[in-house]
């Protein structure tokens, strides 16, 4: 995941999808509204750094709050690269909150049947699900 043209201290910010990690909710590709010190709770898809390599940024899914911070998991269950390879990631690793995501139009996308597709999903919020965290978490 990449952050791109954040001002310092702005409270939102744009980030772009690299991997599958968060495949069907997020796609490589799609662009990210960031809102940065947000309220968040289980559910929430967020941004955060890599506890390991924390120049990296991650967007994953807030399963649970543990002791030792927060307990994430990617939407797809068979990508790897959340809490179950490197544990729970302290709060202050924590950046902010998804709120939206824009999906850019396909190259070569020129059908009317296929923009008017795009157009109906290319922007929607991203919000706390429920169900994807439970079957996540009964798939441990």
């Amino acid at each position: 995941m990449s952050e791109r043209g954040r001002a310092q201290n702005a409270p939102f910010g744009v980030a772009e999808v690299s991997g599958p990690s968060m495949y069907p909710t997020l796609k490589p590709g799609d662009q990210l509204l960031v809102h940065y010190g947000a309220q968040v709770r289980p559910g929430d898809v967020a941004v955060l750094r890599h506890p390991l390599q924390q120049d990296l940024l991650i967007v994953k899914r807030l399963a649970e709050r543990r002791p030792g911070g927060w307990w994430v998991l990617g939407d797809n269950p068979g990508a790897e690269g959340d809490s179950r390879v490197f544990g729970a990631v302290p709060p202050e690793l924590l950046l902010g909150r998804v709120r939206g995501r824009y999906r850019p139009r396909a190259e070569g996308q020129r059908s009317a049947l296929g923009l008017v597709s795009w157009a109906l999903t290319a922007v929607r919020p991203v919000s706390c699900s429920r169900s994807v965290l439970s079957r996540r978490l009964r798939a441990r």
